[in-house]
């Protein structure tokens, strides 16, 4: 294995450039890129100082000296993008939601697994420091049983039915671009994986989910209240109850702070961690880390875990995309 290891991005996007800045921060950049549209990879090559662009996009997956690919496209073109790639014997860093569904999640863990490499998704909140700050401390029980998760994400968007928050052809609506970062917070936390979990939801009027509502319990009954929303504005807000006090982070996909206060005694507690500009940073030390033998760092089961709660509130909804008519999800 290559001690500096060679990354490759598919799609030129806002989160590909972020990407870019970095690898920059860590004295690394870009081996290669690819795009649907060649003359953007061209673009985005001259501005990130990458050395290579391919003509076309598939020969990234067959590139010997390509080492870890990041894929930054709508995920509805996620799966076949990730079963090329994965069946080549790259490492995956793939950003969310990761599939469409469960059954393509699945097929992709299979290959990563016969194929002995990484699969990781690009979530946040799994790699951030202050979650993993926060994460060992309700571990260490000092702030007794964790009782109860509240999520807020809200955003209004203007009614543009063809821009990717609206559009059923680019997979849109709340739940897989901003539900995810809400359940995978309360995942994160809980102790097990949710075994109940009913929800309402309001269409927009091209059929996605523009508005929802979801409860979910474990067996150990820590229970979660979610409420996300694309044409409402709320706090993006976490908030984690436990019996010793409670946790609150805003603007919690990206978090820095958390603001602890305790029940008995009302005082509070600032914990800052990490640093939100620095969000995908902390996403690519963490699967550098996992492609070198780290094996705690990517946290794929909980993803699996998130995907199989996202897949079985839509399957409950009703909602397919065009992708998934006709086959099992």
């Amino acid at each position: 294995m290559r001690e500096n290891l060679n990354w490759a991005v598919l799609g030129t996007g806002v989160v590909a450039n972020e990407m870019a800045a970095s690898l920059k921060k860590a004295g690394k950049a870009f081996y290669a890129v690819g795009n649907r549209t060649h003359s953007k990879a061209i673009d985005f090559a001259e501005k990130h100082g990458i050395g290579k662009v391919y003509d076309d996009f598939h020969e990234m997956f067959h590139d010997e000296n390509v080492d870890i690919i990041y894929i930054t496209t709508p995920h509805n073109t996620h799966i076949d993008f990730m079963k090329e790639a994965l069946e080549n014997g790259k490492h995956l860093l793939v950003e969310k939601s990761i599939t469409l569904n469960s059954v393509e999640l699945d097929e992709a863990i299979r290959i990563a697994n016969e194929k002995q490499v990484v699969l990781a998704e690009a979530m946040t909140i799994f790699h951030m420091p202050i979650y993993k700050r926060l994460k060992a401390l309700i571990d260490s029980g000092a702030m007794g049983e964790l009782r109860m998760i509240q999520m807020n994400f809200g955003s209004y968007k203007e009614y543009d039915m063809e821009n990717r928050f609206f559009n059923k052809n680019l997979a849109g609506g709340a739940l897989l671009d901003i539900g995810v970062y809400a359940i995978s917070f309360a995942r994160w936390f809980m102790s097990e994986k949710p075994n109940q979990v009913v929800s309402q939801v309001k269409y927009a009027p091209t059929g996605v989910d523009e508005q929802a509502g979801i409860l979910m319990m474990n067996e150990k009954q820590e229970m979660v209240t979610i409420a996300l929303t694309l044409h409402s504005k709320q706090p993006k807000r976490g908030m984690i109850s436990c019996d010793k006090g409670y946790i609150e982070l805003m603007e919690y996909p990206r978090g820095q702070k958390a603001v602890i206060t305790y029940t008995e005694t009302g005082e509070q507690e600032i914990i800052e961690e990490g640093r939100t500009e620095d969000a995908l940073y902390y996403e690519m030390l963490d699967m550098e880390a996992a492609v070198k033998g780290n094996k705690g760092v990517t946290h794929l089961n909980l993803t699996k875990d998130v995907m199989d709660i996202m897949t079985e509130i839509r399957r409950e909804w009703g909602l397919v995309y065009p992708e998934e008519e006709g086959k099992q999800i």
